[in-house]
């Protein structure tokens, strides 16, 4: 059943979220079920990379796992869907984060929403996801999102009276163990959509989608954390969503504004943060994308253009982001094969293909990356499993 806080997603990344589940039970995919023994059909394109989408399916939680090829296609790793060990809610998340790696790659974390739990699997030969153990506790119900910063994860839990996030240690070899004293409750009508730690690891923010707010915190060489000055602040639209830090500069913060009242109304945040945690305003921000809901977003690897995606208008914007963290719109393109609907997108490690979670559509979608110009790949999309609700997106 969902819970109380999944009835109060109203906003258009919501919305858009609520017919996910509908959609997905009736769609089709043209590949049939893969062994895990049989080896991968003969391609012709190199296998550089793996992506992993969870799948959020009702019941027996699973993870989507893809090879990915040297010319940007994906095809589905033998095996997959994986089992992630948790349970998972049949229904769109309305977050961004559902599952993350490990800093140094060799784990995934993923959501099991129904269960309050979270599953840690480790990344074995030729990225075939495997559990370590039983998934463990959330630290509350309903986990959306998780940070991972070297051993410290936090997740944010977005249901009942018990909206947190809560900090655990992950070993080296992937047990996942709550860090006492870590839970900071969230404001219970906020609904966390993304929790995020700086490239620093100093610093975590959770953007609150219903009270339009964002908390941000201090992380203490222990891993606990102290609310910065003013925190949460008030954001500068209505319903922030999706958010990532400059990765190459940590004092920059950009927040999407999914749930601006009208078609068109999309913004773009830019903050500094001070060594404090504190935020404030960059510039004239926040920026139009002249879209709707843009509710997920991602930054290239150099720091120097932002992608946001526009799950409303079913379009994808491209910034460039100026020195000062200001942003520039350069143009939007359709997701095209990803649909209204999309959700995730994520970046390959060499930052020439942006994968998109068209978990309406039931598929991944991959664009060629030059600069700010995105073009859909001729391999584009590839269908996620049967019964997939999916949320999130790991890219490596």
């Amino acid at each position: 059943m969902l819970s109380r806080k999944h009835l109060l997603r109203v906003g258009s990344c919501a919305l858009a979220l609520f017919a996910i589940a509908a959609s997905s039970a009736s769609a089709h995919t043209t590949k049939g079920p893969f062994s895990p023994f049989k080896p991968p059909a003969p391609i012709g394109s190199p296998i550089i990379g793996h992506a992993y989408i969870d799948d959020n399916t009702t019941g027996a939680n699973t993870i989507a796992g893809f090879y990915r090829h040297l010319d940007g296609s994906l095809t589905p790793i033998p095996g997959s869907p994986f089992p992630a060990g948790g349970v998972g809610s049949g229904a769109g998340l309305a977050s961004q984060g559902a599952i993350e790696s490990s800093s140094d790659g060799r784990f995934l974390l993923a959501v099991d929403a129904a269960s309050n739990q979270i599953s840690v699997l480790a990344l074995g030969f030729n990225g075939l996801p495997y559990p370590v153990g039983p998934p463990v506790s959330s630290g509350g119900t309903d986990p959306v999102s998780i940070a991972v910063s070297g051993n410290l994860v936090y997740v944010a839990n977005a249901g009942g009276t018990a909206t947190n996030v809560t900090g655990f240690f992950l070993t080296p070899w992937g047990g996942l163990y709550q860090l006492p004293g870590s839970t900071v409750a969230l404001p219970a009508d906020g609904v966390p959509g993304d929790v995020l730690f700086d490239p620093t690891g100093h610093k975590l923010v959770v953007t609150l989608v219903n009270t339009s707010t964002i908390a941000s915190y201090q992380v203490g060489w222990d891993g606990r954390l102290t609310a910065a000055p003013g925190s949460p602040i008030t954001a500068q639209g209505l319903g922030p969503f999706g958010a990532e830090f400059s990765p190459t500069n940590p004092s920059q913060l950009f927040v999407s504004n999914a749930h601006n009242v009208g078609a068109g109304s999309g913004t773009v945040s830019a903050f500094n943060v001070s060594f404090t945690g504190a935020l404030s305003s960059i510039g004239s921000s926040p920026f139009a994308d002249l879209q709707t809901a843009p509710c997920w977003v991602e930054i290239s690897h150099d720091g120097r253009y932002l992608y946001a995606v526009n799950t409303g208008s079913g379009e994808i914007s491209s910034y460039a982001i100026n020195p000062d963290g200001s942003l520039t719109l350069i143009a939007s393109v359709p997701f095209g094969s990803a649909g209204a609907g999309a959700v995730d997108a994520r970046l390959s490690p060499d930052g020439r293909t942006l994968l998109v979670n068209g978990s309406k559509a039931n598929v991944v979608a991959a664009f060629a990356v030059n600069g700010g110009t995105l073009t859909e790949l001729p391999s584009s999309p590839t269908p996620l499993p049967v019964g997939a609700v999916a949320s999130g997106l790991v890219v490596n």
